[in-house]
């Protein structure tokens, strides 16, 4: 094999190859790029079994053929090349590498023993691509990291005719955005849903965000259920979670009368001022009330904190314990000058429901995205 590529272009397509690849691997060879050679440019693979990148570039090509070299050492001399051409040959089993004055020998691994690429079916939809890296943004943040349970590691995606929803929870908060979606020549019956990993459909956000519009195709072949997203000739498929995933939505209340609003910048700089003084895990007090929000946090005997900001209160004064980050993760999902903190109620009055939080336009409009951020209050001190 032998062919000639623009430095940018192919460091730009090994980068995006070996992305989602994972950090440790007990089979060597799932770390490898297959590097195909065609008579009209390169395509570059990866696949651990579980998730797949392939992207298309142009390239000058002698001569076609196949290689298989280690991803994340190739992307780092890639990444280090000078401005110049790069050029691939290959002798046996050896792969040589050479940009300007710089030259590499890299060993190759055995192409024959590399498991086939997934191949994408029929197109299930589309969605703007900006949008939808804006959502996955917002959802994803609420997703768990904790393997313990797999399906909440997870964001699903529900699909009915014209939207696409996203929603994520830990257990103890809970994300929901919904955005268009062109469903095309298909016909959507019912609601489609896929679990999808979240660290996966982050990547997809970043790497696409900026692509138009990126094609969706869900499909089932031999009892292994794959989505696929697609744009700009790049292409990442995922296994789905196998599992139900929690009846969430049932949460979130139809209506709240009690809540209040303030600017989104100064809730977001009080409460990251205020939690310097917190032990880890601890949680701030929240007082809302007629003349403002105050916070407190009581940290060890030499430091406590407290501090006071405007708000617009509907409703009774209402006191709450919420867990910073958690707090600070759903407001720097709002894209709002202002927000909306709503306090639901429990069968309990002695005990406060969790928060939602929404997009405020002005003091006195709601905003017109569907953001939703359910946050559970007091149970985060356990």
């Amino acid at each position: 094999m032998r062919f000639q590529a623009n430095r940018d272009v192919f460091s730009e397509a090994v980068s995006f190859a070996v992305k989602l690849l994972p950090q440790r691997t007990t089979l060597p060879i799932l770390s490898g790029v297959l590097i195909e050679a065609t008579a009209t440019g390169l395509i570059l693979s990866s696949f651990d079994y579980e998730v797949s990148a392939q992207t298309e570039i142009i390239a000058e090509v002698e001569e076609t053929g196949k290689i298989l070299v280690s991803g994340r050492l190739l992307a780092e001399i890639a990444s280090r090349l000078p401005n110049a051409p790069v050029r691939f040959s290959t002798e046996n089993s050896r792969i040589k590498v050479s940009c300007g004055s710089a030259s590499f020998t890299l060993l190759s691994m055995p192409v024959e023993e590399y498991p086939s690429i997934p191949q994408v079916s029929t197109q299930s939809g589309l969605v703007p691509a900006e949008e939808f890296a804006a959502a996955v943004a917002q959802v994803a943040v609420a997703a768990s990291r904790d393997d313990v349970t797999p399906v909440i590691t997870g964001v699903q995606l529900e699909i009915t005719e014209n939207s696409l929803s996203l929603v994520a929870t830990d257990r103890y908060r809970v994300a929901v955005r919904e955005i268009d979606w062109d469903h095309g020549s298909n016909t959507t019956e019912g609601t489609i849903t896929a679990l999808v990993p979240a660290r996966t459909l982050q990547e997809v956000g970043k790497t696409f965000g900026h692509s138009g519009t990126i094609s969706v195709s869900i499909t089932n072949n031999d009892d292994r259920e794959l989505i696929a997203f697609t744009a700009n000739k790049k292409t990442v498929t995922s296994l789905l979670i196998k599992g139900n995933f929690p009846p969430v939505r049932r949460l979130f209340p139809e209506t709240v009368d009690n809540y209040a609003v303030m600017n989104t910048a100064e809730l977001i700089e009080a409460t990251r001022r205020v939690q310097l003084v917190l032990e880890r895990e601890a949680a701030l007090r929240f007082t809302f009330a007629a003349d403002g929000v105050t916070l407190e946090a009581v940290g060890s005997e030499q430091a406590q904190a407290s501090e006071t900001i405007d708000a617009i209160l509907s409703g009774t004064e209402t006191i709450v314990s919420l867990k910073p980050q958690f707090l600070l993760d759903g407001l720097s999902a709002v894209h709002s000058e202002f927000v909306r903190i709503s306090f639901t109620k429990t069968e309990n009055p002695n005990k406060p429901g969790p928060v939602l939080i929404t997009s405020q336009t002005s003091r006195e409009q709601a905003g017109a995205d569907s953001y939703k951020y359910l946050l559970q209050p007091n149970l985060l001190l356990r």
